[in-house]
């Protein structure tokens, strides 16, 4: 691969690379504002300026420039090289360019800084951007002078609400016009554009129109400053407070790669964040898997129930184990949840072998909205996951209503509190004649009339692995522990297959996932070793 010199330092670089580019590639960070590697190019911050050396017995471009000089008080005469902008600048081979090094790169730097900080309302210690704001770092990084302009700064409009979920601060605004491009290129909906001219620009909403498209919140995620703030993050938390973990969305069959960010103080999740990831969602999620989060802390089952009454863990899982006892050889059906990871999937189905089950199901939420950028209509996880697990054993869900109404059925264990036919929910809860036992992390129609009902802690509480609506398996990292009494769906399964007189050795996520590998793919192989004598 061919490569340029930056302050001598050899990055290689692919054809038709910027320079900017091809140094974000090799982790090396050229400082702008109005750059984003998945938008075009716009070189209008002109704060990723950087100095090219002429090749070998060439001048470089010089331009005549006045400097004040304060021993003379005066301004004097000097010249200094053409800087050009990093994010327009091609790259070829054996370039040398001069960034960090440069003197005047750095003077140039300075000023583009200070000219943006002209107007800016000092008021970091309420914008929400306080502690990852590009202004605040490269103030320090590029200068940190004070403030020479002692004039009234130019006053805009606060506090603009934009649409649903976004809310604009035209005084904080550098017009870097990523939002802008965030809204015609990625959501297709050109809703934005930039009003006024000069120290007048602001950001506006095309009139009789809202942002209020599918992916208004990446204008937020992408802002470099405060100018765009979430009306649902806004003021609710202190980013150094703030913790994250490699997560994935669990809003739909995408799997957009995400982080989650969450106080460790007092284990609440803020908010999610695009992870960049080229073979999924690039670096956008859509408004519903970026709110998603809330669900962590809402309708949640907190504790078990025991014919819809709070129980202790172990009452609930005794009477759950009794029940199961019952169950005459073959009367007994499981329904594996594809809002679930594999690990409790694979655990539950390996459960299902030890008892002789042969009758599979799947429970899941319903389908909704989609569109051709990254929302999914199967806004499950781990569809792909269970039919991985399952292959042709899963049947349709028609034919455990059948089966439970012939008597043919009469216990069922179930992960996931929702099945994909909402209109199949209200004949599974009129059948009086089966017993239904539930595991699940949030309350939904399956646990009407549910026997037993067992809390799971949710992907944010248990490391899991989701499989997308493409294939592709991806691990989500534990941000916060478990709440109230809930436990990972593994961690139930084995402890009801230990009641039971089996062991599935679950000591961990990791043998959860050794599980499933024991299958490879089939589930013919996942068995529990059966115990001499239960716990």
């Amino acid at each position: 691969m061919s490569t340029f010199q930056l302050d001598e330092c050899d990055i290689p670089f692919e054809p038709g690379d910027t320079i900017i580019r091809a140094a974000h590639r090799a982790g090396i960070d050229i400082p702008h504002y109005c750059w984003h590697p998945g938008l075009s190019v716009a070189a209008n911050c002109r704060m990723c300026l950087v100095e090219l050396l002429p090749p070998p017995g060439r001048k470089a471009l010089m331009l005549d420039v006045l400097r004040w000089d304060q021993a003379s008080g005066q301004y004097v005469k000097e010249q200094k090289p053409k800087l050009v902008p990093a994010c327009q600048q091609p790259v070829s081979a054996g370039m040398q360019v001069l960034s960090q090094s440069s003197d005047h790169v750095a003077r140039a730097r300075a000023s583009v800084q200070e000219m943006l900080l002209l107007n800016h309302p000092v008021d970091c210690p309420i914008c929400d951007q306080a502690g990852e704001c590009r202004l605040q770092d490269y103030w320090l990084s590029q200068g940190g002078t004070k403030k020479r302009m002692l004039d009234e700064p130019i006053h805009k409009p606060k506090a603009v609400v934009f649409g649903p979920h976004i809310v604009y601060d035209a005084e904080r605004c550098i017009v870097c016009t990523r939002c802008v491009r965030v809204c015609e290129e990625v959501a297709k909906d050109p809703v934005l554009t930039v009003a006024q001219r000069g120290n007048l620009n602001e950001i506006a909403v095309a009139p009789g129109r809202q942002l209020d498209h599918n992916y208004s919140l990446m204008t937020e995620v992408v802002c470099p400053v405060g100018a765009l703030t979430s009306k649902e993050f806004r003021f609710k938390a202190r980013v150094w407070f703030l913790r994250s973990v490699r997560s994935v969305c669990v809003g739909c069959a995408t799997g957009c790669s995400s982080f989650t960010d969450y106080d460790p103080r007092d284990s609440h999740v803020h908010r999610y964040r695009p992870r960049e990831n080229p073979q999924v969602n690039k670096h956008w999620m859509c408004d519903a898997g970026m709110l998603d989060y809330s669900r962590i802390h809402e309708g949640r089952v907190m504790e078990p129930r025991l014919d819809g009454e709070p129980v202790p863990r172990r009452s609930g899982l005794d009477k759950a184990v009794e029940l199961l006892r019952e169950a005459r050889p073959g009367r007994l059906a499981i329904v594996l949840g594809a809002e679930y990871s594999q690990e409790d999937n694979g655990a539950l189905l390996a459960l299902g072998r030890s008892l002789n089950c042969n009758a599979y199901f799947e429970s899941g939420r319903p389908s909704g909205a989609s569109d051709a950028i990254l929302m999914h209509a199967d806004k499950n996880p781990n569809s792909a996951g269970v039919r991985k697990l399952l292959g042709v054993e899963l049947q349709p869900i028609e034919k455990l209503i059948s089966g439970l109404t012939a008597g043919q059925l009469t216990h069922v264990l179930v992960l996931g509190a929702s099945l994909k036919e909402p209109q199949i929910e209200g004949n599974l809860g009129q059948l009086p004649t089966h017993v239904r036992i539930v595991l699940s992390t949030h309350d939904g129609a399956l646990i009407s009339g549910a026997r037993v009902v067992l809390p799971v802690s949710s992907w944010a509480e248990a490391e899991g692995t989701f499989v997308n609506a493409a294939g592709l398996s991806q691990i989500s990292e534990q941000a916060i522990m478990p709440q109230g009494l809930s436990l990972p769906g593994w961690k139930w399964v084995s402890h009801l297959a230990r009641g039971l007189g089996y062991e599935l050795q679950l000591g961990s996520t990791d043998d959860a996932r050794a599980l499933i590998e024991q299958n490879s793919g089939t589930g013919s192989t996942v068995y529990a070793a059966r115990t001499e004598s239960q716990p």
